[in-house]
């Protein structure tokens, strides 16, 4: 089922009474490297052992002591929607327990309440987060709730500037540039119709819909309820509905396939395939294939800010230039290299009191000196 600062303005090294100092990275080189984060689209099984492997190749690509926010808005109408999410941060937790990564539920569930995707107190983790998550729930409601929110904005400038958007099930019909109404045509029985997408790849001219649970067998015999529960038959009718140039990608149960915008290539992981319809063409990718990013279209990347609300892209560029500050390598100051320089002196004449006596000058100033087969180096202590 789909519910299942201050900036230099050059490169600065701080340093006051000998004491390491951190290399600060101006915000205008700061920018000029940033590529997106990955995208991965699971078609189903977040918590399941099929996406562990997934899970875990983002996971590997996180930075140390990574942060993790899972949006409960996918379903944010329903009473227990914190134990939904909950679920998949319990199974990450214990997945991913040797990465030591942060995960953190966050209860944007609806607009007009003070759990709100508007709420900046609620949604503030997200530029933070270095990968961002969504999953089970609604389409069409995740759709309607993250509309023109500041949510959204936050979400659209973290992975422009390099994290991880992980979406699965029902998240991955509410980002496409059109969203399929499963519950509306399937449980209620409405005509067939598409409801607006948040069309997050649109910002890249890639204006994709992706559909997860493409082979579903749920039905058995008696039921065709692939292409996410509407059969082969109503999908075509809804497909024949869209205006010409918009590409549909299947994404197979228990299946990821992962955009990768640097290194301009998709994979496909797990225990299907996807199946890409383009006019009158359909193209199948197996389990393990990759195949370059320009299957899906002519992309491009978009400068800067572009597409995102310029107070949101602001702050997530000094967020993201004050998180990458924070884990600058510190850098020696002159007096600190000299007395290093003296140890190794002191040590090749075998002078052992002179080099103890200069490990401990240096250790008062803050470093400790390790000695490696290609010589001493300075390590903060």
């Amino acid at each position: 089922m789909l519910l299942s600062v201050s900036i230099c303005a050059n490169p600065c090294p701080i340093q006051k009474n000998g004491l390491p100092g951190v290399r600060k990275l101006p915000i205008t080189n700061f920018m000029e490297n940033k590529l997106p984060g990955l995208i991965v689209l699971l078609g189903s099984g977040e918590t399941m052992p099929s996406s562990g492997k997934t899970h875990e190749f983002v996971a590997k690509r996180l930075p140390e002591n990574g942060r993790v926010a899972i949006l409960e808005t996918p379903a944010g109408f329903e009473p227990n929607a914190n134990l939904v999410a909950g679920k998949i941060k319990t199974f990450l937790e214990k997945r991913l327990q040797n990465y030591h990564l942060a995960i953190q539920l966050l209860p944007a569930r609806k607009k007009g309440t003070e759990f709100s995707p508007d709420n900046p107190q609620i949604v503030q983790p997200l530029y933070t987060a270095d990968e961002i998550l969504l999953g089970p729930g609604s389409p069409t409601y995740c759709a309607r709730q993250l509309q023109n929110s500041l949510a959204l904005e936050i979400i659209k400038a973290r992975h422009r500037l390099g994290a991880t958007l992980f979406l699965s099930s029902s998240a991955v019909l509410a980002f496409s540039a059109q969203t399929m109404p499963v519950y509306e045509i399937y449980k209620v029985g409405e005509d067939l119709h598409w409801k607006a997408g948040l069309d997050f790849l649109g910002n890249y001219s890639l204006p994709l819909i992706f559909i997860p649970h493409w082979n579903n067998s749920d039905g058995g015999s008696e039921l065709d309820t692939s292409h996410c529960y509407l059969g082969t038959e109503r999908f075509e009718r809804l497909r024949a509905m869209l205006p010409p140039g918009i590409k549909i990608v299947g994404i197979d149960e228990h299946t990821s396939l992962i955009l990768d915008f640097a290194a301009g290539q998709c994979l496909v992981k797990g225990n299907g395939g996807v199946t890409l319809l383009d006019g009158d063409q359909t193209h199948f990718f197996e389990h393990r294939a990759s195949f370059p990013l320009d299957t899906l279209g002519t992309w491009h990347l978009p400068p800067g800010g572009e597409g995102i609300a310029a107070e949101v892209w602001q702050k997530a560029v000094q967020s993201q230039h004050e998180k990458e500050n924070q884990n600058a390598v510190p850098e020696p100051s002159a007096r600190a290299k000299a007395l290093l320089a003296a140890r190794t002196e002191a040590r090749a004449a075998k002078a052992w009191a002179k080099a103890d006596a200069l490990r401990d000058e240096l250790e008062a100033l803050g470093w400790q000196v390790r000695d490696t087969p290609d010589g001493p180096v300075l390590e903060p202590l």
